[in-house]
């Protein structure tokens, strides 16, 4: 009997203790080759067949550029825009208690469940000449409609609930015992901000900050209402694929794709080592 048991014993930490690795594991690997990797691997032959020179062609032509160096850039500043005030409305909705804070959580996730084009169409009739904030904004020499802040604003709106709701859990997990020591220690309220929250906080920040990032990225339908999509000035990458797929120039559309795809994954790439060495530091 004993030897019965310690066979089994030896099979269990073999096998793990929860059943099916292999069966799970296959079916892991297998959805994510379909609807992942072989996509991927499809646009990256694609444009390999193009050659180098008919490749380098459509990468370096002004208006690929243009429109690239606008999407990722818009990108860049809505993602550190919502790593900030989505820091601040998760730290309110966390810490403080006030009439009306359920609905403020709600309205938070209202980008997720609103389709884009909708959100396009309302920002623009906010801030058009003619609109509630708009008319202001332009009579005091501000444009945000039709321009390249308004590709900002839109990606700012869409990828806020990402900032928030990555934030949100490892708020409500953080130990106030820390912060009363740091105060009982004479540490002013800046200090113990800087030195006790923001270290705990900075991974998941930088997490919501690379999710916001790369949904803006790739975000189609509430810019084009609002960027107005004159090239060379508030046209986005994302259009002008569909504007290549639309002249049936597929190898164009192919290449500009493989762009965003490359310099998205490295961007990724680079952040989640970073938040990664920041997790293992806290770990230490």
């Amino acid at each position: 009997m004993s030897s019965l048991a310690s066979g089994f014993a030896h099979r269990l930490r073999q096998a793990g203790p929860l059943p099916g690795l292999g069966l799970t594991l296959g079916i892991t690997l297998a959805w994510l080759g379909l609807i992942v990797l072989i996509p991927l691997i499809a646009l990256l032959v694609k444009a390999a067949g193009l050659g180098p020179q008919g490749w380098w062609a459509i990468a370096s032509d002004p208006r690929v550029l243009s429109a690239m160096k606008l999407s990722f850039g818009s990108a860049l500043i809505a993602a550190l825009i919502d790593a900030v005030i989505g820091t601040l409305i998760a730290w309110v909705l966390v810490r403080y208690r006030f009439t009306g804070r359920a609905l403020f959580d709600a309205l938070i996730d209202l980008p997720f469940a609103l389709p884009t084009a909708v959100a396009g169409i309302a920002l623009t009739a906010i801030y058009a000449g003619n609109g509630w904030l708009g008319h202001s904004l332009e009579a005091a020499g501000i444009k945000i409609a039709y321009a390249p802040s308004g590709i900002v604003v839109a990606l700012v709106f869409v990828g806020l609930p990402f900032a928030v709701r990555t934030l949100q859990p490892v708020l409500e997990s953080l130990h106030y015992e820390h912060e009363e020591a740091a105060a009982s220690l004479g540490a002013s309220r800046i200090t113990t901000l800087w030195r006790v929250v923001l270290p705990q906080i900075l991974p998941a920040m930088l997490t919501g900050f690379s999710l916001a990032f790369a949904r803006g990225v790739g975000e189609y339908g509430s810019v084009i209402f609002i960027a107005g999509n004159l090239p060379y000035v508030s046209e986005i990458a994302p259009l002008l694929i569909v504007i290549r797929l639309e002249e049936f120039d597929y190898h164009g559309a192919t290449v500009i794709a493989t762009l965003m795809l490359g310099a998205s994954f490295l961007i990724l790439f680079l952040i989640n080592t970073l938040q990664r060495r920041l997790a293992r530091g806290q770990s230490v």
